[in-house]
């Protein structure tokens, strides 16, 4: 499996930047969306899931959200877990407002992304 060189990361790269730039503006709802976006992206792979959730992490911690932040350790505890036995709900946001084991629609843009996670 690739994890670097292929539009799905970079695309995931972009939406991780993003997210950091509206972390930096101040705007924390715009910075957890973009990186819902870059975990559905990311979650196919390992390091860039890990990536993700600790972001989401700092950003429930930053706002001071408590569910956020046990969501976010749990999640983190489980990325090894799903990734060795190979069960990974595609799709899923990522957030601590979902259940980490739903399977989730993956947005019409993303979709071919995902579809070509080895090219």
């Amino acid at each position: 499996m690739r994890t670097s060189g292929s539009r799905r990361i970079e695309a995931f790269e972009a939406a991780m930047a993003e997210a950091a730039r509206y972390r930096a503006a101040g705007d924390a709802r715009r910075a957890f969306a973009a990186l819902e976006r870059a975990h559905v992206l990311g979650q196919l792979d390992f390091v860039p899931h890990l990536r993700v959730h600790w972001q989401m992490l700092r950003a429930g911690w930053a706002a001071g959200d408590r569910r956020e932040v046990m969501g976010q350790l749990m999640r983190i505890a489980l990325v090894p877990v799903g990734h060795l036995v190979g069960r990974l709900p595609v799709g899923n946001t990522g957030g601590a407002n979902v259940s980490a084991f739903k399977p989730m629609a993956i947005p019409p843009d993303l979709e071919p992304l995902i579809a070509d996670r080895d090219r």
